[in-house]
Order: structure tokens, then C-alpha cells, then sequence
């Protein structure tokens, strides 16, 4: 069951940085810079951001961070779940887009 989970977040995480990858090619001019580097460096920021965000709300509103301990994750669960918040963005934005294209 965990190598399927593993194995769908992987495949996320391609099709996510593709769509990344295709969006800074129409949003800026041509550059030398590789775009795989610069669309994998802002999956992997986005989900360090989600993932701070999520630590800090924990933290204030005292969530105790101890509930997922006796799972059977390898991984942290809300890593997973920043994680796949990220792979998800570039998606929601293209949504978001066209409603506001649609709205006009």
C-alpha cells in the first residue's frame, strides 16, 4: 500500500513540475536557464512554505504534534500533505484562471 502511495506522488510530482514547467515558459521571456531546475525549486518551495505554515498553525493553536507518532507512515503525514497541496497549486491556479477569464 505504501509503495502505491510512494508511486502515485511521484507521478504527481512529474506531471506537477511539467505544468510548472509549461507555465514559466509562457509566463517570462526565453532564458538560459533550465526550466526543469527552476520548476522543481518551486514545487519544493511551495511545499516548504505549505509545510512551515501548517508546523506554525499547529504550534499556535496547540494541536499536539504527537497523534500521527503511532501510525504506519515512513514519513511524516503532514510533509505528504503539504506535499501533494504543492503538486496540486499549478492545477488550482489554471482553474482559477479560466473562472476569471469565464467571469469577465
Amino acid at each position: 500500500m505504501q509503495a502505491l502511495g510512494v508511486t502515485l506522488l511521484i507521478i504527481g510530482v512529474i506531471i506537477s513540475v511539467r505544468e510548472r514547467k509549461f507555465m514559466i515558459m509562457w509566463r517570462s521571456k526565453p532564458s538560459s536557464n533550465n526550466q526543469l531546475a527552476i520548476a522543481l525549486s518551486q514545487l519544493v518551495g511551495t511545499a516548504g512554505g505549505i509545510y512551515l505554515s501548517l508546523e506554525l498553525l499547529f504550534s499556535f493553536l496547540k494541536i499536539p504534534e504527537d497523534w500521527w507518532n503511532n501510525s504506519s507512515f515512513f514519513v511524516e503525514p503532514l510533509a505528504v500533505f503539504s506535499l501533494i497541496l504543492a503538486i496540486l497549486q499549478p492545477f488550482g491556479f489554471k482553474v482559477w484562471l479560466r473562472l476569471k477569464k469565464i467571469g469577465r
